[in-house]
Formats: C-alpha cells, structure tokens, sequence
C-alpha cells in the first residue's frame, strides 16, 4: 500500500546528508513529512544507508554536492526529474537539492525502484513518487504528480516526461527553460521531434557524454545486464550459448562479459559495420533467424521494438531464457507470446515461463523489462558517478545558458564532459 507523507526541516535534512554521509535514525525527528507516494515510508533507514553506501563510491558527486551547497547554481529551481530511483539517484538528487533546486522525482520505469531509497527521498524532503512494480495507470499519475509542481527544468530518463508535456500538459511548456535526457532511447526520440520542429524546449543529451556512453552503456550495462540474469535464475552462464541483439555500447560490454564468463557468444546486427566489428572482436555473427535456434540466453540491448518476434520464439530450445536490458519492454514480442502459448506460470520473482505447443517452455525475464535494474539494483555506483555528475553539470550548465539556446538537442560540452 502506498504511504502519502509531508515537509521535513532543512536541519534535519542538513544532519542526515551531512559531507556526503546520511544519518538513518536521524529522519525519525522530522517534524513532517515532505509530498510521495512511495511504498512505505518505515524503509528510510534502509535507504539512508543505501545510499550512503552509494556515495561512498562516487567521489565526483560528492565534490559537486560540496560546491553546490556553497554556490547555490539552481537556487529556487522547480526541476521535475523521471529516472531510475536508486540509491546512485538518490544521491543525484541530494546533489540538485544542495544546489537550491526544489526536486521532485518519480520513477521511470516501473520495476526499477529501490522502495527504500525512494521512502528515504521522501524524508529527507524531496517529494517522490515512485512503488516498485507499479501499473501502468500509477506510473503515469506519478508523472503527473511532479509535473503538477510546475517544473522550470526537466531531467529525463527515456523521454517520457518530455512526452506526457508535449501531448497532454502544453499549457507548462512556457515556463520550462530546460532540461536533460540519461538514455539513447530518449535522445532518439527527442532529436526525433528536434528534426520535426516539435520540440518545445532546450535539452542536453547527457548519454552523449564521452565519460557516459563510453563506460556506464559499456561497463555498467555489461556487468549489471549479467547481475540481473543471474540472479533471477541463478543459470551457469559458462559453456552456454549467450544470444545479444545489438552491438551498440551496451551490446559490447555486454559481449566482454558474458565471455568473460565462459559463454560462447552470438550477435545479431542490422548494421553491417557493427557486426563486422562483432565478428573482429572474435563473436559469431548471424541473424536472428538463425541464432534463435542455438540460443541458451538471449538479451536485447538495441533499443528497437519486436527484436525477438513470433518466428523467433518459435525456433527456441526448451527453456531458452530471454531478457531485455533496453530502456522500454518492447524489444520482446510479449504479446505475441502470451497469444501463442498455452500456459504460462510464474516460476521465480521475475522469471515467467511460457510453455508453447509441443510443451517446449521460454523463459521471460522480468516481464521483458530492463534486466538490470528490475532483478538487480543497476549500474554500479563509480559507474554512475560519471553520468550523474554529467547530470548535475548539464542541469547547472542550462540554468545558466538556456536564454542563448535553441530549442534543440544539444551535446554535453566538451568542458563538462572533461
């Protein structure tokens, strides 16, 4: 059952996050309670020592949130940020409040909240919203919810707030300066709408960054997109057959890894410089049709829909196992599935089997959303360091620049991204 609650004081806030470090008894003084819907609020300790976990990993963050405190860059700042809450965001999001930023967060995708992170925001008074496993319905009133705060800045984790702006709430558009986008799905859309003349305002394509894409996309997903496989079925990836669609970042470092660990890899790419770089760095390349056949696990990592489609489930061992580490879940062809099998059960927390005629059986990880973050926590925290501290900097750089912006996609200056 979701908890609503309300303000905290800024003294208690000031005790709890003091040189980077939280205080997990000190919430329990607040006077109040700051605006969320989370799941339960009696998980902040928790939360608080997630994070403080977190941030022992991530010095760059932390340097910024010192500076912040001092300067104040988005002093009175309404930012509206959707992303992936975790204990790595929790911090990105101390870091914007420490710079006079009035925050409200909510999740980005339905299964990857961290439920104690997100009760441990609310107390330290920044309104989110955010239940891990929550429905459709609830996951778009909580991006109401942060936009019914007005937003002057938006920070974005697959474009949807930009969406939800654009077709149903025009009437904020006037007041918003700005804002920035974590992910290559996002930053597709938007330079999609860019290219139309539809896009309403500024905003920095943060997974543009060098010190982004080059590490969280390749080392984060890689390591991540395995913690979540493993353990939601604790498989041997050793001596298997390890299928991935894409050959992008997240597709490389997903490839190191799964070899790392013993697997003999397969790619399936569209493009055709891609996969001959595939097949240089000593994969087997073919299409889809083909590796369907041979495949103990596959994951996609192309940011594409229907990568895996009905011929493809079809062509499948018994209990091939299939995951998505892309940001949406339509890399899968659930639909499909599901009309095609004849049963299905829900065999361990995020593993769904589907048994298909013949009594052949695939195995669904995490209802095809992103493995990493829904049956594992994510990227590692150095690992979001970098990209969070691209997110703060990008939020201070548009604050500061946005009067000289076009309303386009731009990248993350090179100054920042140093």
């Amino acid at each position: 059952m979701a908890t609503q609650a309300s303000a905290v004081s800024a003294a208690r806030l000031k005790t709890a996050t003091k040189n980077g470090k939280t205080n997990g008894k000190a919430h329990q003084a607040a006077a109040g309670r700051s605006a969320g819907d989370v799941k339960n609020l009696a998980l902040a300790d928790k939360g608080y020592l997630r994070m403080e976990w977190a941030a022992a990993s991530m010095p760059v963050l932390q340097q910024i949130k010192t500076r912040f405190e001092k300067e104040k860059p988005l002093a009175g700042l309404r930012l509206a940020a959707c992303l992936h809450v975790t204990s790595e965001t929790g911090n990105l999001a101390l870091t914007l409040k420490a710079g006079g930023a009035q925050v409200a967060l909510c999740a980005s995708n339905p299964l990857s909240t961290q439920d104690e992170v997100a009760a441990a925001l609310v107390d330290a008074g920044i309104p989110t919203f955010a239940i891990k496993g929550e429905d459709q319905a609830t996951y778009y009133r909580h991006i109401a919810a942060i936009l019914d705060t007005a937003p002057q800045m938006t920070m974005d984790d697959g474009a949807d707030v930009v969406g939800v702006l654009h077709k149903d709430r025009r009437e904020l558009l006037a007041g918003i300066l700005g804002g920035t986008e974590e992910t290559t799905t996002g930053v597709v859309r938007l330079r999609a709408m860019a290219k139309e003349g539809v896009l309403a305002y500024p905003i920095v394509a943060v997974n543009d960054a060098l010190t982004k894409h080059l590490f969280d996309n390749r080392y984060g997903t890689g390591q991540s997109t395995i913690d979540g496989m493993i353990r939601a079925t604790n498989r041997l990836i050793a001596g298997s057959v390890f299928v991935i669609a894409g050959y992008g970042w997240c597709g490389r470092g997903l490839a190191m890894r799964a070899k790392g660990m013993g697997a003999d890899v397969v790619v399936t790419e569209i493009d055709p410089l891609k996969a001959l770089e595939a097949r240089l760095d000593g994969f087997r390349v073919m299409p889809m049709s083909e590796a369907s056949a041979i495949g103990d696990f596959f994951c996609t990592v192309t940011g594409n829909s229907e990568v895996i489609r009905e011929e493809h489930f079809k062509r499948m061992k018994d209990g091939a196992i299939v995951a998505n580490s892309g940001h949406f879940n339509v890399e899968l062809d659930l639909e499909t599935l599901a009309r095609i099998a004849t049963g299905r059960r829900q065999i361990r927390d995020f593993v769904e089997e589907f048994t298909l005629k013949g009594g052949r059986r695939v195995v669904i990880l995490a209802e095809g959303r992103l493995v990493n973050l829904a049956a594992a926590e994510g990227h590692p925290s150095s690992v979001m360091d970098m990209s969070f501290a691209n997110q703060a900097l990008s939020a201070e750089y548009m604050a500061r620049n946005h009067k000289k912006l076009e309303n386009k996609v731009y990248s993350v200056p090179q100054e920042i991204d140093e």
